[in-house]
């Protein structure tokens, strides 16, 4: 079959775990013809989850991508996970994917992880199919993941397909929109199709109406037909359900068990013939603020959706060729980094079999090994395009822990294997903080990162414990001090001599100048920790030459480095030189940077010194059933409420916490709300600590100082 945009299919799997993506994809390649015998979970043999990691936990943690041929199509197919700690995999199969297929259980109806994907669902603007799944199911219930369905994303649901006989005997749905019925065999398959009987008729022809409706609704000319003819053909059906489809007027919803085999080749039939084409598509955003048709006539541009390291092959980049047609030996041009990056293969993926192609044309999504420094969201170009395709936004992250230092070659391998993991995980940041001598990791939630602790353990063969992460506080004062301090050093020949006198003062823009000094130069030097120190020359009479004034001001940044309190950054201080001595021999930058460090610490300590601790803005949206119990959690936490409102069936909670109260945060909330509440969080600001906090942290510092 010759591939052309127009006959693309780019769908992705999305669900709560457990709803059965995987299940549904293995059944999608069998009916197909892709593979002769289907592979299941429990026994580690499907095409998707093939890692070892998902073979032993029993569920996706990646996305994979596969294809297959169905009819007229080629269909991409790009399976999920379904927890919210890899919800990076999720985004960015949803950049590249022209169609969501949302997988419910029919036993459980919509859970949280389908609420959490329809968010980025709608942020991508993608058309959605809603396909109620494991109707084999004792407790199925397809009736009730309708209703649920409606109430959550709205009436634009509509079904299509209905099951007569769900349970354990399942093996009858009726098509609503063809006006047949299907009667499956035991084994699953290919069914018969036979009249819907009379006792259904009403009901069916009642949803016929509705999708005939939602049809016409797009088109003028189709409306028209549908008054006064009161129907449309199969042809003009299929017209008008692509245009709504399209444009997200109309979720279908169909039913299936795949484990079963019932149901699934329909589905397949509905997104070859009425699923959008990349071509059918809006064009893509540029970085630019403009946009870039998705047409093989144009010149070749690929993005990078995502790279993921395999052993025995190395890196592999996954990418959508969003204009023209890229070959194999093509030169691409990062346009991030500029650099020429050589297409020496191009492979069509279904799981972690990869089958050569000679080329692929605009909107098609393959992958390809071993580019030199292309990653994920990167886009690559050919000759003489000069655009870059907008990148995926991963969400901030929710969760951090510090690394606990092994050996220091162990260290040097570690910190390797986690730069790797990190250029392949964008929803994984490293930090090396200076501030805290800590090593820490940023993600999605304790999942995510146990994940890379198991990859760097078992790939790397290196031991990673992580432990709480230290609280990156700030020190300032209160009040104003005036401290003079003389440094005096005599070892034979020429010594050490300064002396600094000056005034500390808690600084605020704006704020006027001291009335009792002579202001001669001014400094505002902003932090790179954040707040400012004000540094003011007034010596008047010569008393301290003006050369020592930058020796000065690093002594008394060396201190604000690591605070007088706790080693903490301080903050928010002005600082007046106002008098002091020097000798003619002995003075020098050295002698002036140690006395006005030890000055400022001297004052630091009678101006009334205060921590400040960070305070990060946090909403948390949740079911009303969990708001309770999270609100007195939130109390325990020092939280103070912003506010509340409803979002959807949502309550949202907006509050200001202290970051050293988050820590693990998002497993309580996962626990409080049985996995129903989300939330994300972003700094605010910067607040004093409670008087008895900071003794205690004080108090805290100075044991851990003795034992050192």
């Amino acid at each position: 079959m010759a591939i052309t945009t127009k006959n693309l299919r780019n769908v992705c799997l999305l669900g709560h775990s457990g709803s059965g993506k995987t299940t549904f994809s293995e059944t999608m390649l069998f009916e197909s013809g892709a593979i002769n015998r289907r592979g299941t979970i429990e026994g580690g043999t499907t095409v998707s989850d093939f890692t070892n990691i998902e073979k032993e936990r029993g569920n996706s943690v990646f996305s994979t991508l596969m294809h297959t041929n169905w009819k007229d199509s080629k269909i991409n197919i790009l399976d999920t996970p379904g927890l919210d700690d890899f919800n990076g995999e999720v985004i960015s199969s949803l950049k590249v994917a022209d169609t969501a297929l949302i997988i419910v259980n029919a036993s459980q109806g919509v859970e949280v992880g389908t609420e959490l994907v329809w968010e980025y669902v709608t942020s991508f603007k993608t058309p959605t199919i809603f396909i109620v799944n494991q109707l084999d199911h004792d407790k199925a219930d397809y009736d009730t993941s309708v209703e649920q369905i409606q109430s959550r994303f709205g009436k634009k649901a509509l079904p299509v397909q209905y099951p007569i006989d769900q349970g354990s005997n399942f093996s009858t749905i009726v098509d609503a929109l063809r006006m047949t019925m299907y009667v499956f065999p035991d084994s699953g398959g290919k069914p018969k199709k036979v009249d819907i009987p009379e006792d259904q008729m009403e009901k069916a022809q009642r949803i016929h109406n509705q999708l005939v409706e939602a049809a016409a609704e797009n088109d003028e000319g189709l409306m028209e037909k549908f008054f006064d003819a009161g129907s449309l053909t199969e042809e003009e059906l299929a017209k008008g359900l692509t245009i709504a489809l399209a444009n997200q007027q109309i979720y279908p919803i169909f039913c299936c068990s795949a484990i079963a085999n019932k149901g699934s080749g329909r589905i397949m039939g509905f997104i070859n013939d009425i699923a959008p084409s990349p071509a059918e598509r809006p064009p893509i955003a540029l970085d630019s603020g403009g946009e870039l048709d998705i047409t093989e006539q144009g010149p070749t541009s690929a993005f990078i959706f995502k790279t993921m390291s395999e052993p025995q092959v190395g890196m592999i980049s996954y990418f959508k060729i969003y204009s023209g047609r890229l070959r194999a030996g093509d030169d691409l041009t990062n346009q991030t980094t500029r650099s020429t990056e050589r297409i020496n293969q191009i492979f069509l993926s279904l799981g972690k079999v990869r089958v050569s192609t000679d080329s692929m044309v605009a909107g098609d999504i393959g992958s390809t090994v071993k580019l030199k420094g292309s990653h994920t969201n990167h886009t690559l170009n050919g000759k003489g395009i000069d655009f870059e395709i907008k990148k995926i936004n991963f969400p901030d992250s929710k969760i951090r822990v510090a690394i606990k230092p092994p050996g220091k070659n162990e260290m040097e391998k570690m910190m390797k294997a986690l730069n790797q993991i990190a250029l392949e995980d964008p929803n994984l940041s490293l930090e090396q903080s200076a501030t805290l001598k800590q090593t820490l990791l940023h993600g999605q939630g304790q999942l995510h990162l146990d994940l890379i602790r198991y990859r760097i353990e078992k790939v790397n063969g290196i031991m990673m414990e992580f432990e709480k992460p230290k609280i990156p506080y700030r020190e300032t004062i209160t009040q104003s001090a005036n401290v003079s301090y003389r440094h005096k050093k005599q070892s034979g020949g020429a010594g050490q001599f300064a002396e600094v006198h000056l005034r500390i003062e808690p600084y605020t823009a704006g704020m006027a100048d001291p009335s009792d000094l002579n202001v001669r130069s001014r400094e505002a030097e902003q932090l790179p920790w954040g707040g400012t120190l004000e540094f003011l020359w007034c010596i008047v009479g010569g008393s301290i030459d003006s050369k020592y004034s930058n020796a000065i001001k690093k002594g008394i940044m060396n201190k604000m480095l690591e605070g007088p309190l706790t080693g903490s950054n301080c903050q928010n201080i002005r600082v007046c030189i106002y008098d002091g001595k020097m000798h003619s021999v002995d003075s020098n930058d050295m002698a002036f940077m140690i006395a006005s460090s030890q000055a400022f610490k001297e004052a630091f300590e009678q101006a009334r010194p205060q921590l400040l601790e960070p305070i990060y803005e946090v909403e948390i949206l949740c079911p009303d059933e969990s708001m309770g119990d999270i609100m007195s959690d939130l109390q325990t936490r020092r939280a103070i409420i912003q506010g509340m409102d409803s979002e959807g069936h949502y309550q949202k909670i907006k509050v200001k916490v202290p970051l050293s109260e988050m820590y693990k945060y998002n497993a309580s909330l996962r626990s409080l709300s049985q996995g129903r509440a989300k939330y994300k969080r972003s700094f605010s600001e910067y607040s004093a600590l409670p008087g008895d906090l900071q003794k205690q942290l004080i108090s805290s510092v100075q044991e851990a100082e003795l034992v050192a």
